[in-house]
């Protein structure tokens, strides 16, 4: 730190905050710490009385946070996100809609680097809208080239080290199971709810076919959308251990290969995920349709993003995956008409 001539301080840097008062109207900072100071600030740093500032010296092999925190911006982003613009000392990454997908080692290893800061919103995650989902600074005002250079050699290593993977619109087949609303006795209240969220996340409802508690209906059910072309089959009801709730055998009747059926997340534990050929087949427990959050937000956003989660994915979502309950979450009315 050194104290210059304001005339003699262009392309230097800052070193504390200057603030501006104009009496009866406001007082607050003028130029912020590490501001590199132009020939446009020199008529306004002269104004607020400063004939001398104090600034930083940047020898050979020093970077300005600004400039360490575009570099590691532009280093980690992958598709799908876009950096903003700096602003005192810090760059969001932000994402366009679909999966956000984490590099966690490669991040953890970014991290351990001194003085380097890159926070993410977790791994997995859908984003339905345009938002930040990751900022990085560097924490002095000033970092050594080579940390940075570090930083840029574990992003090729691992590019990319955050993505947005987008999300591809499937044709989605509903297959609704129970006796209850076949005959008409309840109005179904689970094929809105789906409708809503696929069309959240870019994918349609191309029908939804209702049938009783006979295995043999709800395979024929399935197996009439994946005739017709549908790209994915959910099957709501049916999906406890009760006798009488007979949809994951159905599933299996269809020869599809089953991943896992049950999940370790509240809620969504009776959660069923099977594949016949390329088409994934879930059976979705109750929960789905009365929880905001559940196993569905979990799952499904992953396989639209063109992700076949595999048995360990599904088991790996037991950390992290027993919900707070927040009260706002639940429906007001009962689903079921009670």
């Amino acid at each position: 730190m050194k104290s210059v001539p304001v005339r003699e301080a262009v392309g230097m840097v800052l070193c504390h905050d200057m603030t501006r008062i104009v009496p009866g109207q406001c007082k607050g900072p003028a130029f912020r710490k590490g501001h590199i100071v132009t020939h446009e600030d020199i008529g306004p740093l002269l104004e607020i009385g400063k004939e001398h500032i104090y600034v930083l010296h940047l020898e050979p092999g020093q970077l300005h946070e600004n400039e360490a925190a575009e570099r590691i911006a532009r280093a980690a982003a992958g598709p799908g996100l876009s950096p903003t613009p700096v602003c005192e000392g810090r760059v969001n990454l932000r994402a366009e809609p679909g999966l956000l997908c984490v590099n966690v080692q490669a991040l953890a290893r970014i991290n351990a680097i001194e003085d380097v800061v890159l926070a993410t919103l977790h791994t997995g995650q859908q984003i339905t809208a345009p938002r930040d989902v990751a900022g990085t600074r560097v924490v002095p005002l000033v970092i050594d080239e080579a940390r940075i250079a570090r930083v840029e050699a574990i992003c090729a290593e691992h590019w990319p080290v955050i993505q947005v993977k987008p999300f591809r619109p499937l044709a989605v087949g509903v297959v609704t199971t129970g006796s209850e609303i076949y005959t008409g006795r309840i109005q179904d209240k689970f094929g809105p709810v789906i409708r809503e969220k696929f069309a959240a996340l870019g994918s349609t409802v191309v029908g939804q076919r209702f049938v009783g508690d006979e295995p043999r209906a709800t395979c024929a059910a399935i197996e009439a959308f994946i005739a017709e072309g549908a790209q994915m089959v959910v099957v709501t009801g049916g999906m406890s251990v009760d006798p009488d709730d007979q949809t994951p055998a159905a599933i299996r009747a269809t020869g599809a290969e089953v991943v896992t059926y049950g999940a370790p997340t509240f809620p969504g534990v009776m959660f069923m995920l099977a594949y016949r050929g390329e088409v994934p087949v879930l059976g979705l427990p109750g929960c789905v349709m009365y929880y905001r959050a559940s196993i569905f937000d979990l799952v499904v956003p992953r396989i639209l993003a063109g992700e076949r989660p595999a048995r360990e994915d599904i088991t790996a979502l037991g950390h992290g995956g027993f919900c707070a309950g927040c009260p706002e979450c639940r429906y007001p009315v009962c689903p079921f008409g009670k």
